[in-house]
């Protein structure tokens, strides 16, 4: 088969079109890992997944992650029924980063779609460190951030320390090394070594530097979706704009490492490509456009 990636923003996702999931060869799925890498949020095109296809195909990116608290689908462990808007998923978030070890990417596969709206955006983590001032990024590189379940997690009988970590402000991706910023506004409490209230003015800060426009894509959901989005390198969130209307997804999220932190040496490296180079939106070689044949 051959698939074709096509950006979808300036700043972060593509779309893949051409693609069986469920019957990818190798040529295939190592083209969707370099995609991925390079483009961060990736919508795969008119896909009829079972909840056992899905988890069979997240399967070949890393180890299925099960959520501490949140149910999976019976039968089917790491997978989460989304079928709701509440406020933790309107707000900008990475998923489950008050794990020591959060996960590395998330799968969502569409499976019934409201008329209108509903739509999931997205913001380049790589994007919003690379554009804060050289003097906050050197604040911010010295800094750990405490990250903290919700009250679900209480509800479910576990305890506050279960469900808290403390990480970088700034994470180096494990993979290609890029730095991103790394807190969020329904996980991250405060700085370590620093009360709420020290932490509020500078946090509401990066809140909203993290999620600027020319940083984001939206995604408009299409019937057969599977968007699949590195945790380490965006933030999401749900728009809640389509009423009473069903909207129902299986979601998958695979095993994470501990992040860390983005070295003081690439430091200087990081400010001069960030000053020097701001024609470069994705951080690798663009692929928009292009078609990658496989043989199977």
């Amino acid at each position: 088969m051959s698939i074709r990636v096509n950006r979808m923003s300036g700043s972060t996702g593509a779309e893949v079109v051409g693609a069986d999931l469920v019957r990818a060869d190798t040529a295939t799925l190592d083209a969707l890992r370099a995609a991925f890498l390079e483009h961060h949020v990736l919508a795969i095109r008119g896909q009829d997944l079972s909840p056992h296809q899905l988890l069979s195909f997240a399967a070949e990116f890393g180890e299925v992650f099960v959520h501490p608290y949140v149910p999976s689908l019976t039968g089917h462990p790491g997978v989460m029924e989304i079928y709701q808007m509440v406020p933790l998923t309107e707000t900008w978030h990475a998923d489950v980063t008050f794990s020591a070890a959060p996960p590395r990417t998330t799968v969502l596969h569409a499976r019934e779609l409201p008329p209108a709206g509903g739509d999931t955006m997205f913001a380049n983590q790589h994007l919003a460190y690379e554009r804060l001032s050289p003097g906050l990024r050197r604040v911010l590189d010295g800094l750990t951030a405490v990250h903290q379940g919700t009250s679900l997690a209480a509800d479910a009988g576990l305890t506050e320390s279960t469900v808290t970590a403390t990480h970088p402000v700034v994470v180096a991706h494990p993979e290609t090394g890029r730095p991103a910023l790394y807190v969020n506004a329904d996980y991250t409490r405060r700085f370590a070594d620093m009360t709420d209230e020290e932490s509020a003015p500078l946090l509401a800060y990066l809140y909203e530097a993290a999620t600027r426009h020319e940083f984001a894509y939206r995604h408009r959901w299409l019937p057969g979706d599977v968007v699949m989005w590195d945790n380490r390198s965006v933030q999401h969130r749900g728009v809640n704009d389509y009423g009473s209307a069903r909207r129902y997804l299986h979601r998958v999220t695979l095993e994470g490492s501990a992040p860390r932190p983005f070295s003081a040496a690439h430091t200087a490296r990081s400010t001069d490509a960030a000053d020097t180079n701001t024609a470069d939106t994705t951080g690798g070689t663009d692929t928009a456009g292009t078609t990658v044949g496989a043989r199977g």
